[in-house]
């Protein structure tokens, strides 16, 4: 194992700190629970956002956490769930007296922690709501989970919601608003490598050099199935055509395409699969008024990439356009 740190069981806690000192104009870091806010929170008045999830998917959620996006994140250990104590004391910190909106990615521990967390914030008198990010077509049941993954979705529905915000929408407003992300996005991935977990210190599962897992999850989790290594468009058709099934998209809609990196696949190569994905929706009558292309929810050095489509109108186009200002996310300021 060939990486840049210290000790594998201290590895969250220093880049923790290396955040908070390389941002600390956004973001403030507490320890004990482990957890990440706004610089100039709590913001009165305003719903509070928070997310969270097992390290190892950066910039996935601490690098989302400012204006215009999440208010608080939570790390948990590497692909490992943070505890019900974090996210309660996220929930505090970011409680502007208008209630917190908890986004949670469909795996079982996050979903059993966070409803933990909104038990106990209810019981000190905070209103809490809870959205479930689950956009993977790969599969229905995987590893850790009941039902689909929550995936690329997660990134833009943070997005927009935390617009929505910012704008003084009420809890049931904002609420409403991610589950529309939710229920217009759809996701799926491959991956050419495995990743490396730190403190196992090899491969978290076998892929022949020869061979790709397309529909894999972002702890490495299996997919569809192997195949023999194929071109960028052959890898593209076979995660678009799927996405563009499920919801399905059709001829005259307007998306939003994310194309996504897994950690260890250079940006050249996410253009030269953003290439195959437009000229596959233009074929399709579908136009892309709305892009997002780079390393955004990885999976440590998986080497790989995820595609996500989201059908927009004006209100979610308006919400992703606006102002937003985090460690890993900045436009419009």
């Amino acid at each position: 194992m060939k990486k840049l740190i210290n000790a594998p069981e201290n590895v969250v806690k220093e880049a923790l700190a290396g955040m908070a000192d390389a941002h600390s104009d956004l973001i403030t870091v507490r320890y004990d629970p482990d957890i990440i806010v706004r610089a100039d929170g709590p913001i009165q008045g305003k719903v509070g956002i928070i997310s969270g999830g097992g390290s190892g998917h950066e910039p996935m959620h601490g690098g989302f956490v400012g204006k215009g996006m999440l208010d608080a994140a939570c790390p948990g250990a590497v692909f490992t769930s943070p505890v019900p104590d974090q996210m309660l004391a996220a929930t505090k910190a970011v409680d502007g007296g208008k209630g917190v909106l908890h986004i949670v990615k469909n795996y079982t521990g996050d979903i059993m922690n966070f409803e933990m967390a909104a038990e106990m914030a209810a019981a000190e008198g905070i209103e809490v709501a809870t959205v479930i990010t689950n956009d993977d077509v790969a599969v229905k049941d995987s590893t850790w989970t009941a039902g689909r993954r929550g995936v690329g979705v997660t990134v833009l529905l943070e997005k927009i919601v935390g617009a929505a915000a910012d704008t003084g929408a009420d809890l049931a407003e904002v609420k409403r608003i991610a589950e529309k992300v939710n229920a217009q996005g759809r996701s799926m991935g491959a991956a050419l490598t495995s990743c490396t977990i730190p403190h196992v210190g090899k491969p978290s599962f076998e892929l022949p050099d020869d061979e790709i897992e397309v529909g894999v999850g972002i702890h490495g989790e299996p997919g569809r199935r192997r195949i023999k290594i194929v071109s960028a468009a052959d890898v593209t058709a076979l995660l678009t055509e799927p996405i563009l099934e499920d919801l399905p998209f059709s001829s005259g809609d307007n998306v939003l395409a994310f194309v996504n990196g897994l950690g260890g696949t250079p940006l050249i190569e996410l253009y030269v699969v953003y290439n195959e994905l437009a000229t596959i929706l233009k074929g399709r009558g579908i136009s892309i008024s709305r892009t997002l292309i780079g390393n955004y929810i990885t999976s440590l050095d998986m080497a790989g990439c995820s595609i996500t489509l989201l059908k927009l109108d004006d209100e979610l186009t308006k919400l992703w356009d606006a102002p937003v200002h985090t460690p890993a996310l900045r436009w419009g300021v």
